[in-house]
């Protein structure tokens, strides 16, 4: 019945699909002819790799000093090491929304966490990357389509995807079932408290789902190896099992970190962290191994800032390094990541970018380095940055701004144009404004001394931001009412 349910589902979205491969290939074949380029390409691999809750400090290339992470700062001292570069937004399923479809979190279809997934019509980088000739495959949690859904990653233009589908069954690490395709694999882990998603804690922790995840991904590298591939690798780790609550940074062992007068805590979230970095290690080596490794583009990144939840403190290691706030905070602690670019053949070893990007950057960013012109491209909120990549900064087109658009805590907004970041977060507060370049950490509100470019960025938030049915913020008026409402019923 699986099967059945796929070939239909397939068949209905075969229109879309081939209407869009045809009119892109239209598109590069006038293209090519009318700049006398028409000949054969050799397209990189592409690894996209995105950690769950890490944060801008976490890693030794970003000022990490406790926890050791050589693997990615090799990537970063022979690749491009980003500065500036922001997340979709501060938690996991909008991040992700705006990654996979190029707009940020004012337009994109997912705003907040939740059950809400993909539609049909959304267009990915996955889709835009098969129409291109790409191998795809995602291993890791997706997030963003339940099972059976439109937004299940095998109707969102994955070849093969395994792992978790829903979030907060990616809590996790040892859960009894993951998905592969659209079956679910049965695994030896017992869960006595499992809820309907499959998260809980496990009482006899026999196999761990990080494992599982990178052995199916370095196997979808060797399977494809002599043809261009796309490897989508978002990772669970350091997320917490919110379940297991103070003991919820589950990995198998401490490893180096064991003897260290650690709370148990901080010792398994630098654990997870030094583990999720031997891995990459690992798919760089098999890299080289298949001597597909110099046009291989990986970038590594994460979707959010770092979390204090299953015992972890974010502060004992400085997880957020200079910046302020962590995740769901819309400060720079909460948004602003890592992001790392290795591509021997094209980037230059060592380099440092500052250009101010995003995750909705990705997809048209991705769509050129593969050749593959974007039917929607102008309706994108994402500009690529390939000419940062390949050394030519002085021709990078730079956004107006980066925007930002939160639906917890309150809610919030927030907005990057240059130097200058803008917040407001409940939504109805004070705005805030900072001077980044004076003021990495945003201790210090000059919004009095900026008063018209205030009213600047405001009116530019209000135009970024496009309400939905499900999405929208409360009026001033309806603020005004709910807390009132909240002040009568703490009387």
């Amino acid at each position: 019945m699986l099967m059945q349910a796929h070939e239909t589902r397939v068949q209905e979205m075969s229109l879309k699909h081939q209407f869009a491969a045809l009119l892109a290939s239209s598109l590069t074949l006038v293209l090519l002819i009318t700049t006398g380029e028409l000949k054969a390409n050799d397209p990189p691999n592409i690894i996209l790799i995105v950690a769950d809750d890490l944060g801008y400090g976490d890693l030794g290339c970003y000022g990490q000093k406790n926890i050791k992470t050589p693997r990615i700062d090799q990537l970063a001292q022979s690749g491009m090491r980003f500065t500036d570069f922001y997340s979709g937004s501060t938690v996991c399923a909008p991040s992700r929304c705006s990654l996979m479809t190029g707009y940020h979190t004012g337009k994109c279809l997912i705003k907040g966490n939740g059950l809400q997934g993909l539609r049909d019509d959304d267009v990915t980088i996955a889709e835009i990357l098969s129409d291109a000739g790409y191998a795809t495959g995602c291993f890791g949690k997706w997030g963003l389509g339940e099972e059976d859904s439109d937004g299940a990653p095998y109707y969102q233009g994955f070849d093969e995807f395994y792992g978790y589908l829903n979030q907060r069954h990616a809590h996790n690490y040892y859960p009894t079932f993951l998905y592969e395709n659209e079956e679910r694999v049965e695994l030896r882990n017992q869960v006595p408290d499992e809820d309907e998603f499959g998260a809980g804690k496990s009482s006899n922790k026999e196999q761990y789902s990080h494992d599982l995840i990178m052995d199916k991904a370095l196997d979808f590298i060797k399977r494809n190896s002599d043809d261009p591939f796309f490897l989508y690798l978002p990772l669970t780790i350091p997320h917490a099992n919110n379940e297991a609550k103070r003991e919820g940074m589950e990995v198998p062992d401490y490893g180096r970190y064991a003897d260290l007068d650690w709370p148990e805590p901080q010792k398994g979230h630098a654990a997870m962290i030094t583990l999720m970095d031997s891995d990459v290690g690992r798919v760089v080596d098999l890299l080289a191994e298949l001597e597909i490794r110099e046009n291989t583009l990986v970038i590594f990144t994460s979707d959010n800032g770092p979390h204090s939840e299953g015992g972890n403190k974010s502060e004992f290691n400085n997880s957020n390094g200079p910046l302020r706030g962590m995740k769901r905070s819309l400060f720079d602690g909460g948004i602003r990541v890592p992001m790392i670019a290795n591509w021997p053949e094209r980037i230059e070893k060592g380099d440092q970018s500052n250009h101010i990007s995003a995750f909705w950057d990705l997809l048209p960013t991705l769509a050129e380095i593969a050749g593959e012109p974007i039917v929607h491209a102008d309706n994108l909120d994402g500009i690529s940055f390939v000419d940062e990549l390949v050394g030519q900064s002085h021709k990078q087109r730079q956004h107006d701004y980066l925007y930002w658009a939160f639906f917890e805590k309150g809610h919030g907004r927030a907005i990057r144009q240059g130097r200058w970041k803008l917040i407001q977060q409940p939504r109805h507060s004070e705005p805030r404004l900072y001077d980044l370049d004076r003021d990495i950490g945003e201790i210090h509100d000059v919004s009095d001394k900026h008063s018209e470019l205030v009213r600047e960025l405001i009116n530019e938030m209000n135009k970024a931001f496009v309400p939905s049915h499900e999405w929208r913020f409360p009026t001033d008026e309806e603020w005004i009412e709910e807390q009132a409402l909240k002040k009568r019923k703490r009387r």
